[in-house]
């Protein structure tokens, strides 16, 4: 038994025993020297300990906004991201933005172009947001249409994707951004439909990443 254990120890080590000496402390070398910068980097990261970004939600142009058995919206929104890192810059990586009623989803997501965003700095984006002839659950509907003659209704413009934080040359794994804006939208009828009606904001977002 002693015998094919030995032997079994010697296969498994044989192509270590077949390199030089030389080649040894090669490998060996390198592997310390790049254990040694993963843990800087690592360090690095943890002592400046990045914060999320701040998101802000600054107007709000609806073009159409029409409830009958469906609802069709065609909106811009201004939204702007403000990185408060002093060392460490941001990558967002496919992020989208939509608008939603009581966490219902009324338009289409619309993707932002892929961003950077360095130290300090604010980013600002304006997309397009629309939804044709979205179904509606019939209690949803109802309220909405309850909201619209009381003359103010809540909509939540949402963003979800992915983001990066970079430190010199070093950047992390992905990590999930979620964004929910709150836009209280006043309406004197019912719908609108035909010329733009601009609402300002400066609502600050809830943002988890």
């Amino acid at each position: 038994m002693t015998d094919e254990k030995d032997c079994g120890n010697h296969e498994g080590n044989g192509w270590w025993k077949l390199l030089n000496r030389h080649t040894k402390v090669i490998i060996i070398s390198s592997l310390i020297f790049l254990s040694i910068i993963l843990f800087v980097i690592l360090l690095i990261f943890l002592i400046l300990r990045p914060s999320k970004p701040c998101f802000t939600l600054q107007d709000v142009n609806l073009y159409t906004f029409n409830l009958t058995t469906t609802l069709t919206s065609y909106l811009q929104i201004t939204i702007s991201s403000r990185n408060p890192n002093l060392r460490i810059g941001i990558d967002y990586d496919k992020v989208d933005v939509y608008a939603s009623y009581r966490n219902q989803q009324i338009t289409l997501p619309t993707r932002l172009p892929p961003t950077y965003q360095g130290h300090k700095e604010v980013t600002v984006w304006s997309p397009y947001l629309n939804g044709t002839e979205v179904p509606m659950a019939p209690y949803l509907a109802m309220a909405l249409a309850e909201d619209e003659t009381s003359g103010t209704v809540l909509i939540n413009v949402r963003a979800t994707g992915r983001v990066r934080w970079k430190v010199g040359t070093f950047v992390s794994g992905r990590y999930r951004l979620n964004v929910n804006c709150p836009a209280y939208i006043m309406f004197e009828n019912n719908n609108v439909d035909g010329s733009a009606v601009k609402y300002q904001f400066v609502e600050g977002c809830h943002v988890e990443v």
